[in-house]
């Protein structure tokens, strides 16, 4: 398992629209081969950010598979337009994990 992480920095004041255009691309990302949960978070210090968390099976499923199908044009559609600057997405692999 593959965890991608981006910090979403939306333009201020299009959080509202950022966040209804997310709740219309989520299922574009839910349907891809390889994902496996997703998470969106917004900063309670910087309203204006978000985390995006991803699971995948593998670093290709997310790089190859989501980002070079015909789904991922729809997906830049709806979102890229908000981000300022672009956010940089990495990829964890998990070390140690501890639960309640």
């Amino acid at each position: 398992m593959i965890l991608e992480h981006a910090i979403l920095p939306v333009i201020p004041g299009r959080e509202a629209d950022f966040e209804s255009a997310f709740a219309e691309a989520a299922p574009i990302i839910a349907g891809m081969p390889g994902f496996l949960d997703l998470r969106l978070s917004r900063s309670i210090e910087t309203p204006n950010e978000y985390l995006l968390l991803v699971q995948w099976q593998s670093v290709e499923a997310h790089e190859v598979g989501f980002r070079g199908s015909p789904e991922y044009g729809r997906w830049r559609e709806l979102l890229h337009g908000f981000y300022e600057p672009f956010p940089v997405v990495e990829h964890f692999a998990e070390v140690l994990a501890a639960r309640v």
